[in-house]
């Protein structure tokens, strides 16, 4: 990584983890789970710089939010275990088309590996906030857990945040032009 990707990497990780801190975001009075902004800036990293990027702003991002907010580890982990679909499907989808990151800048291109990523994002949440997630956080059985928070509401809560993650990061990547800054464009 250059000097400039570090900078990039660390001011993208430091927003994920300052939007969590602050909690920038809206949280369910019911059930408590939260849509945020969180990981936005771990999808502006993908596209802007690809897969690897991606996870380094992610997992310092999740590292950070660990460390100055301890009663967060568990949220954190959930969210990066959520999130990592949401640029692991695209970039294996460009390895599928052959193609690089400027196939993105049509939103149109990004509806399939998204839809995919979303089934492989509610199919890993699912068993892990019942299983894991649910339990240490509430003290609740899995049994009891699955009456009280029915597999909808999760499935919900987890398309709209990656829809919301995904969406706005190609808003900012594309719209706002920051993709002029992308190794690629060069």
């Amino acid at each position: 990584m250059t000097v400039r990707e570090i900078a990039i990497a660390a001011g993208l990780a430091a927003f994920s983890a300052v939007v969590q801190l602050i909690h920038v975001g809206y949280q369910s009075p019911q059930f408590g789970m939260w849509i945020d902004i969180v990981a936005v800036s771990w999808i502006i990293a993908y596209f802007l710089f690809g897969w690897r990027m991606s996870l380094t702003v992610s997992v310092v991002g999740a590292l950070v939010i660990t460390l100055f907010a301890p009663d967060t580890w568990l949220g954190a982990g959930m969210k990066w275990v959520a999130s990592a679909p949401m640029f692991i499907m695209p970039t294996a989808w460009l390895i599928l088309q052959n193609k690089d990151h400027r196939y993105y800048k049509n939103y149109k291109n990004l509806i399939v590996p998204v839809v995919i990523a979303l089934v492989i994002r509610c199919l890993l949440v699912l068993p892990l906030n019942y299983y894991y997630a649910i339990p240490i956080w509430t003290g609740m059985s899995p049994a009891k857990a699955m009456i009280v928070i029915p597999w909808y509401i999760i499935v919900l809560f987890n398309v709209i945040q990656g829809i919301l993650d995904v969406g706005l990061a190609w808003v900012i990547v594309f719209k706002f032009r920051l993709d002029r800054y992308a190794p690629w464009k060069k």
